[in-house]
Order: structure tokens, then C-alpha cells, then sequence
């Protein structure tokens, strides 16, 4: 990994808290989506004899519709609404039951198919260990977030969370940013660091709003940002990012404020 002097040396120092996305940085979305948004085709098909071609149509007019209508905000991710809109569009008018039937398909599904990225428990245990604050700062609903955590049981591995529900508004909103500020009680004279998947959102809104050294997680489906979007770090494994937080494992607070980690 290559870093400039600036980052080098803000590597150097403990950061005051460490900040993580949620999908696609803690644990892969794509795979378990598309498990899930089969198991609703799969419904549908039995329910009402909609081809998934077709529905898959009318869905992506459905989800297009939330969102424009509501914004950037957590319940434009609300898969209820997206459901509701879907068979609407279809003729069906609202299918109260099937809608938080399809609702809990899809969830269930996506949990019973995603799988934490290798070595993320490892880095999380390490934050603990090294006496690092922890904040995830993720968007969708509370309840949402908080049943996937419970799940992968990380309930326990974050001191803080935000939700775009809490917030109010989606990343790079500066909210969300503006939030954890709150939460942690840090300002953005102190070094921070920001972990996420989605250089426009995380990474951009994080440098923005909170002037983080910013990390980004690369893997199939990811593309590094570039120009203003290119985060200060990235890396495809959690275990690369251990030896950052060596320095500062099983030292006194004032041990670790002298230490310096050289990157190779």
C-alpha cells in the first residue's frame, strides 16, 4: 500500500475513533441480494403468477419511485415500500400481508447468505484491543442494521451507531457525519479514520465533514475512487490493516502517543 508523507503521518498517530460502513465493508451485499431477491421472485411467482422477468421490471420502476419521491433518506431503502409500490404498479393495489411476507423473505434470505469478509472480526478485536472507539455509521432503518449485527453477532463491537434513520439523511450527507461528531465528542482537528466500499458516499463525505483519513475496501464489484473521490488507503483484506493498530495494543495511552509505524 502506498501512502503519501500526510498520510504517513497521520498513520502514525492513535486515531481519537475509527468509523465503518456497514454493507459491503463488513460483509459482502451482492451475493446475499441476490439469494434474497430471488426468494421474492420465487413468491411471487407462486402467489400471483408473475414471470420474474416481469417482476423485476415493475420492481426497479417501484424502487425508482420511492426513492425519487422520498430522497436520500433511510426509508427510501425500505424494501416494504418497495414491495407495496411493486405489486401496486402490477394492479394489485396494496397487498398489505404479502408485502411483509415479502419483506421478511428477502431479509431472512439475505442473512441466511451473507458471511463477514475474512478477517473482520480479527480488526474489530484488535480496535477493541488497542482501546479505540468504535463508530459504524451506516444507512437504511435502525432496526434493519441493528438485526444484522445481532445476526453476525457484532452487537457488542461497536460503542457507537448510526443510522441514516437516526440522522435523518443518507451519506455524504454531512448529518450522519455531523452525528458521530456528536456521539464521540471529537472534532476534526483530531485524526479520525473512515472505513467503507463506496468512494462517493463514505469516503467523500468522511474527508468533507470530518477531515478522516479515509480507507477504502476493495473487492469484485469495487473500484477505487479517483481524483477528489480516491481514499487515502486502499486495501482488499481487514488483515492488511492490523499492523496499524499494533503499535498501539497492550501500551499505556502514553506509550502509544510516542510511537511511530513506518509503512514499507
Amino acid at each position: 500500500m502506498n501512502a503519501s508523507e500526510t498520510t504517513r503521518e497521520k498513520l502514525s498517530q492513535k486515531p481519537s475513533a475509527v468509523l465503518l460502513d456497514a454493507d459491503n465493508t463488513l460483509f459482502a451485499y451482492e451475493f446475499p441480494h441476490a439469494q434474497a431477491s430471488a426468494a421474492v421472485e420465487k413468491r411471487v411467482l407462486a402467489d400471483f403468477g408473475i414471470p420474474p422477468p416481469e417482476f423485476r421490471n415493475a420492481l426497479k420502476k417501484g424502487r425508482a419511485a420511492i426513492k425519487e419521491r422520498l430522497g436520500p433518506v433511510a426509508s427510501s431503502h425500505n424494501r416494504l415500500l418497495y414491495f407495496q409500490n411493486t405489486l401496486e404498479l402490477l394492479g394489485y393495489k396494496s397487498q398489505i400481508a404479502t408485502c411483509v411476507a415479502l419483506e421478511q423473505i428477502y431479509w431472512r434470505t439475505f442473512l441466511l447468505n451473507a458471511q463477514l469478509f475474512p478477517g473482520t472480526r480479527d480488526f474489530l478485536d484488535s480496535l477493541r484491543s488497542a482501546k479505540i472507539t468504535t463508530c459504524l455509521v451506516t444507512d437504511l432503518t435502525a432496526q434493519i442494521q441493528f438485526r444484522k449485527l445481532i445476526y453476525f453477532n457484532l452487537d457488542h463491537s461497536f460503542d457507537y451507531v448510526i443510522t441514516s434513520e437516526e440522522a435523518g439523511r443518507d451519506k455524504p450527507n454531512p448529518e450522519p457525519f455531523k452525528c458521530a461528531c456528536e456521539k464521540l465528542q471529537v472534532s476534526d482537528k483530531e485524526t479520525v479514520w473512515m472505513i467503507g466500499d463506496n468512494p462517493d458516499t463514505d469516503i467523500v463525505g468522511a474527508r468533507q465533514h470530518m477531515n478522516a483519513l479515509t480507507f477504502q475496501k476493495i473487492h469484485p464489484g469495487v473500484s477505487p475512487g479517483k481524483g477528489l473521490t480516491a481514499a487515502d488507503i486502499t486495501f482488499k483484506e481487514f488483515t492488511e490493516l492490523l499492523p496499524f493498530l499494533s503499535q498501539w495494543q497492550h501500551k499505556t495511552s502514553n506509550e502509544s502517543e510516542h510511537s511511530a509505524f513506518s509503512l514499507s
